[in-house]
C-alpha cells in the first residue's frame, strides 16, 4: 500500500491558511500555491539518490554532491495542475514536463480524458502527478491510469488539500503510488467538495467561476 506523507511544516501550513481563506485573491491565491509548490517539492525530492564529483573552489578542489543522473518529469493535471508546477520548475528548471488535461462530470464526478502529452521516454522518468484537489480521487486516478498505459510505471501524487475518499480511492487503484499532501481534511459533501477544503482550486487560480 503506498504512503501518505501529510507536511507539517510552518511554512506550508501558515501559506495554506491563507490559500484556504476566501479572501484571498487571485493573485495572491496563485503566488500562495506557487510558494507552497516550491516547499513541497523539497520534501518529495528528498530520496533522490547522490553522488560525488569533484569541483574547484577559489580556493582548492572539493569533492561535493549532485543529483545521481534521475530522470524526472512533472505531470500537473490541467487545469489547476499548473497552479503548482512553476513552484517545483524554480527548484528543478530542466526537468521535463507532460499535461493530462481531465473534466469532471458535474451530475456523476466521472473524470473524462480530453488531452494527454508526454516525454517520449515517459517509461524511463520518475513522474511527479500534480493536483491541488484530490477530492473523490477519480481525476487522479484516470490520470495516473493514462500514464500506465503509456508505460510510466514510478509515481508520486503531490495535492495540496485531499479528502479521506480521495486517498482511499487512488490506494484502492494505485497501491504503489505515495501520496504527499499539505493537509488531509475532513471529507466531502454531497457535490464533491472537499471540506472545509478551499473551494475550486481551478477557479481561484485562474479567475473563472
Amino acid at each position: 500500500m503506498g504512503k501518505i506523507y501529510v507536511f507539517d511544516h510552518p511554512l506550508i501550513q501558515h501559506k495554506l491558511t491563507y490559500i484556504r481563506d476566501v479572501s484571498t485573491g487571485t493573485k495572491q491565491f496563485r503566488e500562495l500555491v506557487d510558494e507552497v509548490g516550491s516547499l513541497m517539492a523539497f520534501e518529495i525530492t528528498r530520496d533522490l539518490s547522490l553522488e560525488d564529483v569533484t569541483v574547484n573552489t577559489p580556493v582548492g578542489p572539493s569533492t561535493s554532491k549532485v543529483i545521481a543522473g534521475k530522470k524526472l518529469g512533472l505531470i500537473p493535471i490541467l487545469r489547476a495542475g499548473l497552479g503548482m508546477m512553476d513552484g517545483i520548475l524554480k527548484l528543478m528548471p530542466n526537468v521535463r514536463v507532460g499535461h493530462v488535461g481531465l473534466y469532471r462530470d458535474p451530475d456523476t464526478f466521472e473524470p473524462h480524458e480530453y488531452y494527454i502529452k508526454l516525454p517520449k521516454d515517459i517509461e524511463e522518468r520518475d513522474l511527479i502527478v500534480m493536483d491541488p484537489m484530490l477530492a473523490t480521487g477519480g481525476s487522479a486516478v484516470a490520470a495516473i491510469d493514462a500514464l500506465k498505459q503509456r508505460g510510466a510505471s514510478n509515481m508520486k501524487l503531490m495535492c495540496l488539500i485531499a479528502a479521506p475518499e480521495g486517498v482511499g480511492e487512488v490506494q484502492k487503484a494505485h497501491p504503489d503510488v505515495d501520496i504527499y499532501l499539505a493537509a488531509l481534511d475532513e471529507k466531502l459533501d454531497e457535490k464533491g467538495y472537499i471540506v472545509p477544503g478551499l473551494g475550486d482550486a481551478g477557479d481561484r487560480l485562474f479567475g473563472t467561476k
